[in-house]
């Protein structure tokens, strides 16, 4: 396992703060994958977008429960906990 120093939800500021603050209000909390970016802020931006962008959008035909069962199954095949 990687160690990647990250930066705590009680020391951010500017871009970082709120890219915390949309997570939490998302989901409840900064999930590791998300502080895992922290040291690049605009890359955790375009994380983001993109993963809102795939799991989000109306354009590729699929619900929701099918990207996250997709995802799942990629998760676990990949021995990676999801």
């Amino acid at each position: 396992m990687a160690w990647i120093r990250t930066v705590a939800p009680e020391d951010a500021d500017g871009l970082l703060a709120r890219l915390y603050a949309a997570a939490v209000k998302r989901a409840g909390k900064v999930f590791n994958i998300l502080r895992l970016q922290s040291p690049r802020p605009s890359v955790l931006r375009a994380s983001t977008q993109l993963y809102m962008e795939v799991m989000y959008s109306a354009e590729n035909g699929l619900s929701r429960a099918q990207r996250e069962m997709i995802a799942t199954v990629v998760s676990r095949a990949n021995h990676c906990f999801y």
